[in-house]
């Protein structure tokens, strides 16, 4: 059931003359969860708050104002002439915390990110610990970003003071408040925020933005069509899903796993992925949000058996393969199968190696698609199987390409309808003969709708993944173009000092917005740099844990590799550049810093197979897509005395980034 944008409104004037017992049975009547004590005198107290602190203003307020893409509520919001206010209560509270704070800011920020109304406005935020001291109160404006304010810190008594304060200080044009709240909320969730809202019940349609043109809505739409056509024709069905870095493909996978299971008729659907990282970032993060709720809720629930519980909407690929091996005969639960980051299936030497030296399964003979196809076709009635398909990001050994589904199909499964993107012949998905190999076939459907152009993890500029094909292609002039119009609205930057890009990275975060390192897998030599590639960070506590934590990416101390960070996404980022991928004029010059056989040294040894170029150079293409806001880009120095870090190992780098228009700081 969508979210209601607020539990009550009113403006300030009729709000002070209302009783408080008919304020707080409007806002019961709104809640949808059970109330309890807590928060019954809770609404009380902030109620009897506001109406002393806005005794001598105008304008509109709205308590328990929805924040969809968190899947949260602001206590309240104020309009008051050309200021919104974002108040947050802890009633009862003595002091000012960092997370409260932190939280108050996400409110703002998510407000000033992503509501249209908001957009160009004046926010100010404001922190409200009921009994805090007035020695802590800190009723001091301060410029944060744009038009968007430091949180202030206010006492109960003190919450008058903080309207003035601000009132006194911000001039410009009046709100209209119904102008204000009938105004687009199209936000942009982290995969991690997307996973949790379509949990709890949101559609795809409430977390996301709803842009003309392409769109999560119209995908995700298209996919369901295909699998009510599929299970009402008893037929079996395949459906390739396309898009660039960020373009929400995940977020359309998770969706049609949410959207199509029902005890009640049966109907079970599963989200896979191999990506063994992002699993178990989304399996934790969905596990930690169904303790707390329980929580919340006066009840308790153990986390084993969350986690237990979150598996079966998000699950590892080759848990689902070996289940599938257990006995061959037996069909999935499930009758709808998405398959995330497809491309990165297995070829059969790597499917027929594993299961020999893992399984005990001598001359496996088939490769991973035609596998994990044959378990759906096992149903006999109908069954989907779903694939989304990411441009260049094959950076493992064995990774088969899209190539494989298709030959997979043409080999064993005859009679299944094909729903392909029309861009899946594009040679960035892996496979430039797509459109020949499937010509024979009776049953095939080229629908645009199944293809996501438009990157929307980089809200701030959708253009980030094409700048980032540019300049990865070294299309020079192109990328300069694309970065002229990019850079307007999304900092990136350049450096050769790490603390500089560290400091920036502080500077540009607000709120709990999350920062971090990132580095290709094979940047040996960042060492020097308190930069160590091989110290395997956790990919949980790293995109996860707080700010107290010295394992989360906010210490930068943990780098993420592009093995920890595909399909995930950080809001700012820093992007070591070590000496592996090399810009030498006209092309990239990639190496590996190895032993050197019977010798007790190493050293960079240049790659020549160009599989393992391509992963290189899609390792890089992983790191420079996953900042949402910004990202600074930090290329060392080298030293003349250390052979492995010769300045012109990276000097070319440099300068080839300074020319496309990156700003040095």
């Amino acid at each position: 059931m969508p979210l209601n944008r607020y539990y009550y409104k009113d403006s300030i004037a009729p709000f002070r003359a209302e009783d408080a017992a008919s304020i707080l049975g409007k806002i019961v009547t709104e809640n949808q969860f059970d109330l309890n004590a807590e928060q019954r005198d809770a609404w009380i107290s902030q109620t009897e708050i506001l109406k002393k602190a806005l005794q001598d203003q105008e304008g509109t307020i709205y308590f328990e104002f929805s924040i969809p893409r968190m899947g949260k509520r602001v206590d309240a919001v104020v309009l008051i002439g050309a200021v919104i206010f974002v108040v947050e209560f802890k009633v009862g509270e003595k002091s000012f915390h960092a997370q409260d704070m932190d939280q108050v800011m996400d409110y703002s920020l998510d407000l000033a990110n992503f509501h249209e109304g908001s957009h160009h406005e004046c926010v100010v935020p404001i922190l409200v610990a009921t009994d805090a001291p007035d020695s802590k109160v800190h009723l001091e404006l301060t410029l944060a970003k744009e038009k968007l304010f430091e949180p202030l810190k206010s006492n109960g008594p003190a919450l008058a003071r903080a309207f003035r304060q601000a009132i006194s200080e911000v001039h410009g044009k009046k709100l209209d408040p119904g102008s204000w709240e009938r105004s687009g909320y199209k936000p942009t969730p982290t995969i991690v925020e997307a996973t949790l809202a379509l949990y709890r019940g949101h559609s795809v349609t409430e977390i996301s933005r709803n842009d003309a043109g392409d769109n999560l809505i119209k995908t995700s739409a298209t996919v369901s069509e295909v699998i009510q056509k599929t299970r009402q024709a008893a037929a079996k069905a395949i459906c390739f899903v396309t898009g660039v870095p960020g373009a929400g493909k995940t977020l359309v996978g998770l969706d049609i796993a949410n959207k199509h299971t029902s005890a009640n008729d049966e109907l079970y659907s599963v989200f896979l992925s191999g990506n063994g990282p992002l699993v178990a970032v989304l399996q934790e993060a969905l596990a930690r949000d169904k303790v707390r709720q329980a929580k919340e809720k006066g009840q308790k629930i153990r986390k084993q058996e969350a986690q237990s519980e979150v598996k079966s909407f998000v699950q590892n690929v080759h848990h689902f393969r070996d289940e599938g091996l257990i006995d061959e005969d037996k069909p999935p639960v499930e009758h709808v199968a998405i398959f995330d980051e497809a491309q990165r299936a297995w070829d059969l030497p790597q499917t027929r190696k594993f299961m020999e030296q893992r399984k005990k399964r001598p001359d496996f003979q088939w490769s991973e698609p035609e596998f994990l196809i044959s378990c759906m076709d096992r149903h006999k009635d109908w069954g989907v199987v779903i694939c989304l398909v990411g441009g260049g990001q094959e950076i493992n050994t064995g990774e088969a390409g899209i190539g494989e589904w298709i030959r997979a199909l043409n080999r064993s499964f005859p009679d299944w309808n094909v729903y392909v993107s029309d861009q899946l012949s594009d040679e960035e998905f892996g496979s430039d003969t797509t459109r020949e190999a499937l010509s024979g076939r009776p049953k095939v459907q080229y629908l645009p709708a199944l293809h996501l152009k438009t990157s929307m993890r980089s809200f701030r500029s959708e253009k980030l993944s094409l700048f980032v094909k540019e300049l990865l292609d070294l299309t020079e002039r192109d990328a300069k173009r694309t970065f002229g119009e990019i850079s307007k609205a999304y900092p990136l930057v350049l450096t050769r000092d790490l603390l500089v890009a560290k400091a920036w990275l502080k500077q540009k975060a607000k709120g709990s917005e999350r920062y971090g390192i990132m580095a290709s897998s094979k940047a040996s030599r960042l060492r020097p740099h308190a930069l160590d590639v091989k110290a395997k960070a956790s990919p949980v506590h790293w995109f996860l844990n707080g700010k107290e934590d010295v394992r989360s990416a906010y210490f930068m101390e943990d780098v993420g590799t592009e093995f920890d960070v595909q399909g995930l996404e950080l809001d700012w980022a820093c992007v070591a550049w070590d000496a592996d991928f090399r810009h030498a004029g006209s092309s990239w010059e990639t190496y590996e810093f190895t032993a050197v056989p019977n010798k007790p040294l190493m050293r960079w040894t240049n790659v020549r197979k160009e599989v393992r170029r391509t992963y290189l150079k899609n390792a890089y293409r992983v790191l420079l897509t996953r900042a949402r806001q910004g990202m600074v880009v930090f290329v060392p120095e080298g030293n003349g005395e250390d052979p492995s870090r010769k300045p012109q190992y990276y000097d070319g780098t440099f300068r080839y980034l300074q020319s496309l228009g990156l700003e040095v700081i």
